[in-house]
This record gives structure tokens, sequence and C-alpha cells, in this order.
């Protein structure tokens, strides 16, 4: 299980290191400093809610890159 004791389960396991590394640079796109322990209850949900929102933006973009590639 991950630091931060999410119920989230990954589809792919091994994507679990660049995806905390997409969350790391959001946050310092969006100004935001992460705890390196894992720990962010400090945060506002605001914050939070930021930095996932920043990151399913960025993995929508990806994926739509990626399908827009296979039809050319």
């Amino acid at each position: 299980m991950s630091p931060n004791n999410s119920s989230n389960n990954l589809v792919a396991p091994n994507s679990r290191g660049a995806l905390e590394q997409l969350k790391y640079e959001v946050a310092q796109e969006l100004g935001i400093t992460l705890s390196p322990d894992g720990y962010n209850g400090n945060k506002t949900s605001y914050e939070n809610g930021s930095i996932g929102g920043y990151i399913t933006k960025r993995l929508v973009t990806l994926a739509e890159q990626q399908l827009a590639g296979q039809f050319k």
C-alpha cells in the first residue's frame, strides 16, 4: 500500500512512481509545497483538489494525444 494509505488501486501498479513524480511537478507548477514524508493533511482542500484536478487534466490530455496518434 502507498505511504498515504490510499484505498485507490492502480490498474498499472508499476506507474506509481511516475504518478508520484507528476504530483510533485504539478504542485511545484501551482506553487504548492508538498511534504517529503507524504503527509499533506496540513494543506487546504482547495490546494489538494487543485493538484488532483491538474493531474487528471494532464492525464486526459496525454491519453487524447495517444489515441489521436493511433488513428492518423
